[in-house]
């Protein structure tokens, strides 16, 4: 698995297998415009209809 991503502590992270180890990244490279931190965000809600709706504002474009 050339990616994955890990959900601790309300923080989701990005790793990507370097040399034999897996090595945390900034930005994910499978998907590199997907903005973790909004993600986590959302998923941080209580309840599944809030973390869809804070996603979904958090993709809205700006005005």
């Amino acid at each position: 698995m050339g990616e994955v991503w890990f959900w601790r502590k309300g923080r989701l992270t990005a790793h990507v297998l370097r040399d034999g180890n897996y090595v945390e990244v900034e930005r994910s490279e499978a998907l590199p415009d997907f903005d973790l931190a909004r993600c986590a965000a959302a998923l941080d809600q209580p309840t599944t209809s809030e973390a869809v709706r804070a996603f979904r504002e958090g993709c809205a474009p700006s005005p």
